[in-house]
């Protein structure tokens, strides 16, 4: 890491996606099994939507 002039560290590029990581542990820590599993399906579900509209949105672009 670099440091800058106030004596403070540059984040490293995963610190973001650590961050959102752990956040997500806490939310759903004390959660039953059956609603972890219905969050991450949602999660899943709307994570493969938006790659087919890149997708879509991409292939169009192209022609």
């Amino acid at each position: 890491m670099d440091a800058i002039g106030t004596g403070q560290a540059l984040a490293s590029r995963w610190d973001a996606a650590y961050g959102v990581v752990v956040f997500a542990r806490v939310l759903l820590g004390t959660l039953p099994a059956w609603a972890k599993w219905t969050v991450g399906s949602l999660l899943a579900a709307a994570g493969l939507w938006e790659g087919f509209q890149w997708w879509r949105r991409r292939g169009t672009a192209v022609r």
